[in-house]
């Protein structure tokens, strides 16, 4: 089994307190995150704040539940390629389908 935040060699690991905090502040995140889905926004800035809610929200699961806040920092800085690579990819796969959609929503009087 793992040693992991038990002995000299471990990591030093959050409390429980801790913990419960970091949930709640991701259950409370995720209600405005619902609430935002009930409100009349434009599209656009609705979308704009739900993507920053959850970015802040992955970070908050990252860093805390899987204690990547505890680990070297060259061990977190090589996950930003790969972040950065995995939007790319996004970007360069989707785009151009959520430019014909965005086109057919136009063409139907769908605004």
């Amino acid at each position: 089994m793992s040693t992991h935040g038990s002995g000299s060699g471990g990591h030093q690991v959050g409390s429980t307190r801790l913990f419960v905090t970091v949930w709640l502040w991701l259950a409370a995140v995720t209600g405005i995150e619902v609430f935002l889905g009930y409100v009349q926004l434009q599209p656009a800035l609705m979308l704009t704040l739900l993507v920053i809610l959850s970015v802040g929200k992955a970070g908050l699961i990252v860093a805390y539940y899987m204690h990547l806040r505890y680990e070297r920092f060259s061990v977190t800085l090589l996950l930003i390629p790969s972040t950065i690579f995995c939007i790319m990819m996004m970007v360069l796969f989707f785009f151009h389908d959520s430019q014909r959609i965005l086109l057919l929503g136009t063409q139907n009087g769908l605004k």
